[in-house]
């Protein structure tokens, strides 16, 4: 058994360039990925196997044989419901449910995205594991990315380092918010004494959030926000830290009496493809509890 098979057409600018160095420094695959194709894999030049150490020719066809991923143990596939807003041989993007974690957890163990998308993947007999480009937080709803082999989580973890993974959120704060735009540029780190909460604090890391006021509600205001890095709980420390905690958000000072969960939906989606080499749009509305909150407000 194998796992994926990627093939590309040499092109002029790359005449006489040595295989390993096509696969390296075009292509980007990493050392420790292009050891294990060398090890359990294979590599060929127009249909025939051959070693790092090949001469590429302009309009030679490569190959890549990556070998099958290896599941970590307990990561097993369990029916849970998808909602997949696009798919293609190297990436999924789902629109995740509230109330989901994105990978289990000592709490959650078996009910979680990964054990949705592994599950999909044994019925789809797709040969990989679980490869989460972003992650959204147990309580948050919407849109991430899901890669489908492990180059694909290498090349788009770089988009993302690069600011090329760009990622709306839709929030319902408490108290109506003064500014209607702006920055907010404060360092996140784990708050002592605790393993979940995070505070701002000036040791922490860097975290930096852009939002803009979308409507105000009675005594609250829906916020469009943009992150620039992507702390832990980064939305929810950044608002609390203002005095505008997430409605929902009981953990960092916001009521749960209009809804049992932090008001925060990933709303917009826009990133660099770069097996497709051009840029992806996806939107998807909040679900039906954030909807029905900004309504009745």
């Amino acid at each position: 058994m194998h796992g994926i098979i990627l093939r590309w057409k040499v092109e002029n600018k790359d005449h006489h360039c040595l295989l390993r160095d096509y696969l390296r420094n075009v292509k980007e695959i990493s050392r420790q990925a292009l050891t294990a194709v060398k090890q359990h894999g294979e590599l060929r030049v127009n249909d025939e196997e051959v070693t790092v150490r090949a001469l590429l020719h302009e309009g030679d066809e490569v190959t890549v044989v990556f070998p099958p991923e290896e599941r970590s143990d307990g990561m097993e596939g369990r029916q849970i419901p998808l909602s997949i807003v696009y798919e293609d041989e190297h990436i999924l993007v789902i629109n995740k449910q509230p109330n989901l974690p994105t990978i289990p957890s000592i709490y959650h163990p078996n009910r979680s995205l990964a054990n949705g998308v592994l599950y999909y993947y044994d019925v789809n007999n797709i040969p990989s594991t679980f490869h989460a480009v972003n992650r959204l937080d147990r309580d948050t709803s919407g849109l991430l990315i899901i890669a489908k082999h492990r180059y694909a989580h290498d090349l788009f973890s770089r988009q993302q380092k690069l600011g090329k993974v760009k990622r709306t959120y839709l929030a319902v704060v408490h108290n109506i918010m003064e500014r209607i735009d702006g920055t907010i540029n404060a360092p996140i780190g784990r708050k002592e004494d605790s393993i979940i909460e995070r505070e701002v604090r000036k040791d922490g890391q860097e975290a930096v959030t852009n939002f803009k006021v979308i409507r105000y509600l009675k005594k609250e205001t829906v916020v469009r926000l943009i992150l620039e890095t992507g702390r832990t709980h980064q939305i929810r420390v950044h608002m609390a830290s203002i005095g505008h905690p997430l409605l929902g958000d009981d953990l960092y000072g916001g009521s749960i009496e209009k809804i049992s969960r932090q008001a925060l939906h990933s709303w917009k989606l826009q990133f660099f493809h770069p097996f497709l080499q051009r840029e992806l749009n996806f939107s998807v509305e909040p679900p039906e509890d954030m909807n029905k909150l900004i309504n009745e407000l």
